[in-house]
């Protein structure tokens, strides 16, 4: 049986304070069912407290007139602690949200150590300050840290887009409030340890356990700068709403229902063997997850064979289990969501090539079979809304207009990928596709370039230069006529 994590405090301005109110978070095992963890409920008592700690770190502490080297080390060594535990991280996020652990060790865990190691080498080479000649003059461009963050984090991958978030926002000399979701908390104790002991300044880091409500009341603060949320749709229309009447700064990563689409030169074996992880991974519980499948219907029945075996021998079981390919999902809400759109895709005329269910011996827990349906057309629910769980959809298609149009013809714009035995070819058709990222021949997600969505996944970038500017403002400087600015380096 799994032992019972508990904790009762909340760290606010790096340290450990009894929080204001009484309410706990209860984490539920998505495989057992059982409670496995209690932390506190962060009131807005506590929201309050955490602002103004921040603030006073902010605006009068020394973490935004450190050197940009000072900051980097005290990341660095946030970067080498969570080599050190990676494990722990990856069984306990495993443990709370269903992830396979073999997926958590590289995603959940190392891949939260990339995007800090990713930061602090994008940190060292931007320009924090350039001179430029300007119409009138010379002028002088300084960009400087924004100030108070709020960063509302999902629980699918928590600790990766709490880096994403963290790292540039420490880099740039921000203080933070880290609001983790709910269904995945106590990960986050092991974050806050990690910071303590990193050296992170007093104020500069809270991490406040909270619902929905709590959450919309620390976005809507006045005394936050900018808000950074990773989460669905509805929800980050209305993080824009309530942050927009403080003016305050955003930037969304929303959801996507991502195309990978094989044109008709495509191998077989290497394409299904790339598509196959990145349509189930996480259990399907991935914003970036290839959802929507085109295959030219010259070679459709070949490739839907060949899919539904290789999505039919994926090993479903305990996430914790190490030979384990899929968990169950985070929740009962999610794997109901899950078969509802099952049975909502039969009714529209799609067929079931693979899973269609719940696992035959995994009843207890929120298990739900990798699925594919085939034969689906793109005006279906199955292929336009975002299910968030192991549900994939196969989609025939004539020429390459055609499966353009429909990669195209979409109300998300996050990810996607082309599968082609030539990869100029492929570049060329990714160039016309209206998404934030785009794989040739692969499916990978690299943090020094940006990360963000068009249309409804999102607005703003992570990762690279694009997403460090995301947390520094802007600052245009006018000199006189003949000045000369110091030499580099001077």
């Amino acid at each position: 049986m799994t032992e019972l994590v508990e904790h009762g405090q909340l760290l606010i301005g790096g340290e450990w304070t009894d929080p204001l109110g009484s309410d706990t978070i209860k984490i539920v095992s998505p495989h057992t069912e059982q409670v496995i963890g209690s932390v506190p409920h962060a009131s807005k008592a506590d929201v309050d407290r955490a602002v103004a700690v921040a603030r006073t770190a902010f605006d009068e502490g020394p973490w935004p007139r450190m050197g940009l080297d000072e900051r980097i080390a005290v990341v660095t060594r946030i970067k080498d602690a969570i080599a050190v535990r990676h494990e722990e991280i990856a069984r306990s996020i495993s443990s709370q949200n269903g992830s396979p652990y073999s997926w958590s060790v590289l995603a959940q865990a190392l891949g939260p150590m990339m995007v800090y190691d990713a930061a602090i080498t994008v940190a060292r080479a931007y320009p924090y300050e350039e001179y430029r000649q300007g119409v009138l003059g010379p002028i002088l461009v300084r960009r400087e840290p924004v100030g108070v963050v709020a960063a509302v984090i999902p629980w699918n991958v928590p600790q990766f887009v709490a880096a994403a978030k963290l790292a540039p926002a420490l880099l740039s000399g921000c203080a933070v409030i880290l609001k983790p979701s709910p269904e995945a908390v106590l990960d986050s104790y092991i974050l806050a340890d990690i910071a303590r002991e990193a050296g992170v300044p007093e104020g500069v880091l809270s991490i406040l356990p909270a619902d929905r409500e709590v959450s919309e009341y620390l976005v809507g603060h006045p005394g936050v700068d900018k808000v950074a949320f990773t989460g669905s749709v509805a929800a980050g229309r209305r993080v824009m709403e309530v942050a927009s009447r403080n003016l305050t700064r955003v930037t969304l990563e929303l959801g996507g229902k991502s195309a990978a689409v094989i044109l008709p030169d495509a191998d077989l074996g290497s394409t299904v063997d790339g598509i196959v992880p990145a349509a189930w991974m996480n259990n399907g519980q991935a914003c970036v997850a290839q959802t929507r499948i085109l295959a030219p219907r010259s070679r459709y029945e070949e490739f839907a064979e060949a899919l539904a075996a290789k999505a039919g021998a994926l090993v479903v079981g305990d996430p914790l289990d190490p030979a384990t390919q899929v968990g169950p999902l985070v929740a009962k809400r999610q794997q109901q969501r899950s078969l509802d759109f099952i049975r909502i895709g039969q009714e529209e005329g799609a067929k079931v090539l693979s899973g269609g269910g719940v696992p035959a011996g995994l009843e207890q827990g929120w298990y739900v079979e990798p699925t594919l349906f085939g034969d689906v057309d793109n005006s279906m629910r199955i292929a336009r809304e975002e299910i968030f769980g192991p549900v994939v959809c196969l989609i025939p298609y004539g020429d390459e207009a055609e499966a353009l149009r429909v990669a195209n013809d979409s109300e998300f714009g996050l990810s996607g990928s082309v599968w082609t035995g030539d990869v100029e070819h492929g570049v060329d058709f990714a160039r016309q596709v209206r998404t934030g990222t785009f794989n040739v021949n692969t499916f990978s997600l690299d943090m020094l370039g940006p990360f963000g969505g068009y249309k409804n996944s999102g607005v703003g970038r992570e990762f690279g230069p694009e997403g460090l500017s995301e947390y520094l403002e802007h600052k245009m400087i006018h000199l006189p006529a003949g000045y000369e600015p110091p030499a580099a380096g001077a």
